[in-house]
């Protein structure tokens, strides 16, 4: 099993290396999405002040994009069935 300390800056450096979600970096890992966001905002910031930053600033991206992600989501879930005739 990975040390918590290196486990949040394992997740901080890929999540800042990849711009990659929370969930994105569970599922990447095989842990909960709670587990990734705990070491990356709470943990890292008493290790690595500078990674934790740069981790900040990838979520904070995240977090203002995820309202067009999901609508292009749900865009293309009905252009797709409608395209399937059902």
């Amino acid at each position: 099993m990975i040390e918590t300390a290196d486990r949040a800056r394992t997740l901080g450096m890929y999540i800042t290396e990849n711009r990659a979600t929370v969930r994105a970096a569970a599922k990447a890992f095989g842990i909960s999405k709670s587990t990734v966001h705990t070491d990356v905002t709470v943990k890292l910031r008493s290790l690595d002040g500078e990674l934790w930053s740069e981790v900040r600033e990838v979520l904070d991206e995240n977090k203002a994009e995820r309202h067009l992600r999901g609508g292009r989501a749900t865009r293309e879930k009905y252009l797709k069935k409608r395209s399937s005739g059902a």
